[in-house]
């Protein structure tokens, strides 16, 4: 088992930022891929950004590139979502979450590929 606990949300204005962090505890964290998903109201869950396991592959969802960075300290067991420009759009509950298999490989971005979720945190963009 692999717990995730995230932080970091809250009310900003448009164009400002937060950083979301997750913390992870239990089985290793440093060989497990890790995304960040969000879902608004009535809408599908999507994953915003990904990292792979050793850092070096990303992903981000077109929506997001250029303004949202992920990264992760594997010292800390943890990873982090680095949300700028923010827009009324990107309101949603995001979520962390690592996958099943160890150096897994392609870096994925389905929602069924994530085994391991965090509880969520709110983030809402006021215009």
């Amino acid at each position: 088992q692999v717990q995730l606990v995230e932080s970091g949300g809250g009310l900003v204005q448009a164009g400002g930022s937060l950083r979301l962090s997750c913390a992870a505890s239990g089985r290793t964290f440093s060989t497990r891929n890790m995304g960040y998903f969000r879902q608004a109201p009535g809408k599908e869950r999507e994953c915003v950004a990904a990292i792979s396991w050793n850092g070096y592959v990303t992903y981000y969802a077109d929506s997001v590139k250029g303004r949202f960075t992920i990264s992760r300290n594997n010292a800390l067991n943890t990873a982090y979502l680095q949300m700028n420009s923010l827009k009324p759009e990107d309101t949603a509950v995001y979520y962390c979450a690592a996958v099943y298999k160890d150096y897994d490989f392609p870096l994925r971005s389905g929602i069924k590929e994530y085994t391991y979720w965090g509880q969520g945190t709110q983030v809402t963009v006021s215009s």
